[in-house]
């Protein structure tokens, strides 16, 4: 081994100047290896398309689009914007909003174009799309205005709950194990028509306005869950355009469900309410004169509450959103408790549940 003639000190100085030189070559070489692997998972998960789990969640959110289209379509072509003097039903909506006519269809132009973009883009994932047209086989109302068409949905016996409208009014989660009493406890015990089925039920006047009241609080109720369902499956999405799917249609369905807050609050107070549907003794009380804070009807926007743990301070935000409320699972059994599939094939249910397991076993990947 020859000995260096330089002083130690040189040798020293040399010494880090060469580790100085290679740390810096090593790092732009794995730089760029880290940025030609990145580039390279890129496009073979481009190739490989969606993880099963962000399929599954796409696939279930497709589906529940769908149901979701279906029901509003039929709302759209009985109270929607339609040509000609407005129905008796259009009037009763409007007695709820002016605007009301023109809120169902965009509501229901949204709902369809999420169906639609959601199957699009599974196909281009080379996933299938979900397909309920063999399930279409529910009757249309037979009041004038409706298309003589199968449906997958029946909104004719549907038991709505009603515990949102509280919910979102009270400090409390149900994120924590939190229960909240219905606003209007006979919605929920019964079973009611949230469409005219025939032209008898254009009237008369506290008759056709109890099935649009009917109709307001399941408006809301549809939509609040899709705000919960979309907030709950984003936690479990791996992929980032699928986050940016998730996110930018459940922000779509929470502006549906502010909308329908204030409409449903307005079916319940002055001048429209007190009143009770003669035909069937359903009552819509009017809430302001309750005094209860739960029962508030001008407020849209959620009461600031319980949000990931009790000792933060209260925030105001979308709830449930844990898993076993509205997640996928959740939302299946409430379409099915709400009386949407009476008279459907029981295998229609078992399939949307199906799809549902599927999506709540997704787990989020990197």
């Amino acid at each position: 081994m020859k000995l260096s003639n330089q002083p130690v000190e040189n040798i020293r100085k040399n010494r880090r100047s060469f580790l100085r030189g290679s740390l810096a070559t090593g790092a732009a070489v794995m730089g760029a290896t880290a940025l030609d692997e990145g580039r390279l998972l890129a496009r073979e998960e481009a190739h490989r398309g969606l993880t099963r789990g962000d399929a599954a969640i796409v696939r279930f959110l497709a589906a529940a689009e769908i149901i979701e289209s279906d029901l509003w379509t039929q709302y759209a072509e009985l109270g929607g914007i339609t040509n000609g003097a407005p129905n008796a039903y259009q009037a009763a909506f409007s007695n709820l909003d002016g605007d009301g006519q023109q809120y169902i269809t965009s509501n229901t132009l949204d709902e369809v174009s999420h169906a639609e973009f959601l199957n699009a883009y599974l196909i281009s994932k080379g996933r299938e799309p979900v397909n309920f047209d063999r399930f279409r086989i529910l009757p249309s109302s037979q009041a004038a205005g409706a298309q003589q068409i199968g449906r997958l949905t029946n909104l004719t016996q549907l038991t709505i709950d009603t515990s949102w409208y509280t919910r979102y009014r009270s400090s409390q989660n149900p994120d924590f194990g939190a229960t909240f009493p219905q606003a209007l406890p006979a919605l929920f015990d019964g079973q009611f028509t949230a469409i005219p089925r025939t032209n008898s039920d254009f009237g008369p006047a506290n008759h056709i306005q109890a099935i649009a009241n009917t109709a307001a609080f399941h408006f809301a109720m549809i939509e609040q869950g899709g705000s919960s369902l979309y907030s709950t499956l984003l936690q479990k999405v791996s992929s980032v355009e699928v986050v940016k799917i998730v996110t930018s249609i459940g922000g779509d369905e929470v502006a549906h469900f502010l909308e329908w807050v204030d409409f449903a609050g307005n079916g319940v107070q002055g001048p429209i309410a007190p009143f009770t549907d003669p035909t069937n003794g359903l009552t819509f009380p009017d809430f302001n004169a309750a005094n209860d804070p739960l029962l508030q009807t001008n407020l849209i926007f959620p009461v600031p509450c319980e949000f990931i743990s009790p000792n933060l301070p209260l925030c105001a935000v979308i709830r449930p959103t844990s898993a076993g409320n509205i997640d996928a699972v959740g939302a299946a059994k409430a379409f099915i408790a709400n009386g949407l599939f009476i008279g459907q094939s029981p295998a229609f249910s078992q399939l949307l549940l199906e799809m549902a397991f599927e999506a709540d076993a997704a787990v989020r990947g990197f």
